[in-house]
């Protein structure tokens, strides 16, 4: 009779490794190519125990199993995960001390707690230490996520065990409990959405399952945070089945507080699929809804034709009254050619310094802009030193007499700056004046 030894967690997360490592070998995942799928070598049963006497820490039993039985430190989440030793110089505060963290805290009790790390000027490096420990105590700094993120591991308490992704602190802002309770199923979590080919790009932050199980938590949620929740886990999916988008649109026609998330996640895998809810968008009298159509068609329209969406927002101009959504007018409409400076020019022109630099920015590319010289000087007349030094910026200099006047004024400022001087002697060469023009009075 034949005994099958049978498969442990440590047994999987091994053979997936490999498996993750053959599903991405050219290191396309976030952080891939820094560990390349290798671990480092195991830690021995004395070093843990050693390390535990020296720091008064018992290690979380998933954690310290990954550590013994896999590797001490290497392929992870990310950038990966550190080893032990790595993971304690990394660890500036106290290992001992309670955790006050939990993955239910309001930003009140967020903002009480970390008020001295926000808005006290006048704190003392002790007095910031101090405050600081008492945030991130308790926690074991396991890994970076790049910038000012981070990952730590939780030691004691009720949470102990859990994963934590930091980052500086920010009113509002607690730090996120990823959905597993422990190391391993973290872990495990992350080698399975590489070998599903999942956008993980923010791995860990979106809710897990695959589209039948959101779809199910969705249906049954007891309240409103658990379907958002729901719904937003499912832009890990790269593609959706016609059963997930006929689930969304049935969401997009009946449910107002999710309508543009699913409408945004049917644009996702098909634009074409969305197509009706997007135009829908583009005509609301609600400029959140315009803003939001916009953002969709930036994101996920590079590679379908546009035009019907384009001719909508173009004759939807004379309702942009804000930068941000300027802004986006400016990304979907640069893709297809569709901005001129005559188009552009109630925004150019606009009495809002920041509305001129939008536009300003969202016409660099357009050709011929001496032609439309007039308006360039009525833009110019307002006079405010931003919008001019974001012309020449974006612009550069444009040749043609009648805006000299402008540059000459500008000239002292740019003069001794070579990349500036070079495009406003390039400005007066065009016009056959002489190189010491802008220095005559």
């Amino acid at each position: 009779m034949l005994f099958w030894k049978k498969e442990t967690q440590l047994d999987r997360i091994k053979y997936k490794l490999e498996k993750a490592m053959r599903k991405d070998t050219a290191f396309l995942v976030f952080g891939a190519s820094s560990h390349k799928y290798k671990v480092d070598e195991k830690l021995t049963a004395k070093e843990l125990t050693d390390w535990q006497a020296k720091n008064q820490v018992t290690l979380p039993e998933p954690y310290a199993q990954f550590l013994t039985k896999v590797g001490n430190g290497g392929a992870g989440p990310y950038y990966g995960i550190y080893s032990i030793e790595k993971a304690t110089s990394y660890t500036d505060s106290a290992l001992t001390t309670k955790c006050v963290l939990h993955p239910r805290m309001t930003k009140e009790e967020w903002n009480h707690l970390t008020k001295p790390l926000i808005n006290d000027e006048d704190i003392s490096d002790l007095e910031y230490d101090a405050a600081r420990d008492r945030v991130m105590g308790g926690m074991l700094c396991i890994g970076t996520q790049g910038c000012e993120y981070d990952m730590y591991l939780v030691l004691e308490g009720e949470n102990r065990g859990k994963i934590v992704y930091t980052s500086d602190f920010y009113p509002d802002r607690p730090f996120f409990f990823v959905y597993e309770d422990n190391f391993l199923d973290w872990y495990e979590r992350w080698l399975d959405e590489i070998i599903l080919d999942y956008d993980i790009g923010w791995f860990g932050s979106r809710m897990p399952g695959d589209e039948n199980a959101l779809i199910q938590v969705y249906q049954n949620a007891p309240n409103e945070e658990i379907k958002t929740k729901a719904l937003e886990g499912m832009f890990k999916f790269k593609k959706t089945s016609q059963l997930t988008i006929d689930f969304l649109k049935s969401v997009a026609e009946q449910r107002q507080n999710d309508r543009t998330t699913a409408i945004q996640l049917i644009c996702k895998t098909s634009v074409d699929a969305g197509r009706d809810f997007l135009l829908e968008l583009l005509h609301s009298e609600r400029n959140e809804d315009f803003l939001q159509a916009l953002n969709i068609v930036n994101w996920h329209g590079k590679s379908v034709d546009l035009a019907e969406f384009i001719q909508v927002i173009l004759r939807s101009l004379d309702r942009v009254h804000d930068p941000e959504t300027l802004r986006h007018v400016g990304y979907v409409l640069e893709s297809s050619g569709a901005i001129t400076l005559q188009n552009f020019a109630p925004f150019l022109c606009h009495n809002d310094p920041n509305i001129q630099t939008a536009a300003i920015y969202a016409t660099r590319n357009c050709t011929n802009k001496s032609e439309s010289w007039e308006t360039i000087e009525q833009m110019l007349m307002g006079g405010d030193k931003e919008v001019v030094k974001n012309t020449i910026i974006y612009w550069g200099i444009i040749p043609h007499e009648k805006l000299l006047p402008y540059y000459k004024a500008e000239w002292p400022e740019y003069k001794n700056n070579n990349n500036f001087r070079e495009k406003f002697m390039g400005c007066l060469k065009e016009l056959n004046l002489p190189d010491d023009y802008f220095d005559k009075e």
